[in-house]
């Protein structure tokens, strides 16, 4: 009763059928972006093949350095990600995002595996799936809030020039921005958590119980997980703006934005 069913190669490729409807319906609506979603879904496909390739020798040759430098990847391809989207931010407020995501996983995911389930941190098992779920909840996070601060300060820009004129601080002018930014990084999270159970079951929970865990431990996991998750979203981003704001002026109180 708890056999996985293997999919074969037909089976798997009849997925890709839905990529055409979604390229159709782009067309027909004038949304040119169906080569991102072409080289995105390609990439997908070649990254989770590399990764189950490469997953399947470390779990069959279990080492510690092997988790560290997959870790050591998994973070830096997510600090690159971030950046390589936020070009127009200058490099001390780059070193703040980068070390806020990089430390803010590190410490989630510590206390996750070694606190929460109880395991070495140098369990491949435990540590790469949970870790990635973190760290690229985090990535995602960080890049919304980044993205939400820039635009709405551009936005505002003959607003924070008239704030400056009369006398504000960059300090006044700039937190409310932060605020709004991380409120943004965080609702995807949260509306996410009002859904699950009721209208959708998550990815990991649906894995687990796909592969024969008993629904009632899956679920311990996915709240888990979630919490985690919001967790790491709040802390990175706020480290990340929080930090990274006090970049954008000098000591006599003068913006560079």
């Amino acid at each position: 009763m708890n056999e996985i069913i293997s999919l074969n190669l037909w089976q798997f490729a009849l997925i890709y059928l839905l990529l055409i409807v979604v390229l159709f319906i782009m067309k027909k609506c004038n949304i040119n972006q169906s080569k991102l979603l072409l080289v995105a879904s390609f990439r997908m496909t070649v990254q989770l093949t590399l990764a189950g390739l490469v997953l399947t020798y470390i779990f069959e040759h279990p080492h510690p350095l092997f988790t560290v430098l997959y870790l050591l990847l998994m973070t830096g391809f997510a600090i690159f990600t971030v950046l390589s989207s936020n070009k127009d931010i200058n490099t001390r407020f780059k070193i703040i995002v980068g070390a806020s995501l990089a430390i803010t996983g590190f410490c989630i995911v510590c206390f996750f595996i070694m606190a929460v389930v109880g395991v070495s941190l140098f369990n491949p098992r435990y540590t790469i799936p949970i870790s990635g779920m973190i760290i690229g909840n985090a990535m995602t996070g960080v890049s919304l809030g980044l993205r939400a601060f820039d635009e709405n300060i551009k936005a505002q820009r003959s607003r924070i020039d008239s704030l400056l004129n009369i006398g504000a601080t960059p300090q006044k002018i700039l937190i409310p921005f932060v605020n709004r930014a991380l409120e943004t990084a965080m609702l995807p999270t949260i509306y996410s958590m009002i859904g699950m159970g009721v209208i959708s079951l998550p990815g990991m929970m649906t894995g687990q119980i796909l592969s024969g865990t008993l629904p009632m431990t899956s679920i311990l996991y996915q709240i888990a997980v979630i919490i985690a998750i919001c967790a790491v979203t709040c802390l990175s981003v706020f480290f990340s703006l929080y930090f990274g704001y006090r970049t954008l002026y000098n000591e006599r109180l003068q913006m560079n934005i």
